[in-house]
């Protein structure tokens, strides 16, 4: 499997939030520009290729999203 990381030291995502912001229409806060559909489109394709992916955060420390995809999704 590959393994890839994006981190940010923004606010930070509460852990009640960490499995539910990967269904659709998911949205935290009050941001009316959000559609809630972007996490779950990654979540489907990473599903897709045969990975997982999940998030790690700390409120007022920032937040880190893992994925892995295999390597050959031929297998």
């Amino acid at each position: 499997y590959w393994q890839f990381t994006i981190s940010d030291n923004g606010v930070g995502i509460p852990e009640e939030y960490h499995k539910k912001i990967f269904d659709i229409f998911q949205s935290i806060g009050n941001n009316e520009r959000s559609t809630g559909i972007g996490l779950s489109i990654v979540k489907k394709i990473i599903d897709r290729y045969q990975g997982k992916v999940w998030v790690d955060s700390v409120v007022g420390e920032g937040t880190q999203f893992h994925f892995t995809i295999k390597k050959d999704h031929n297998e």
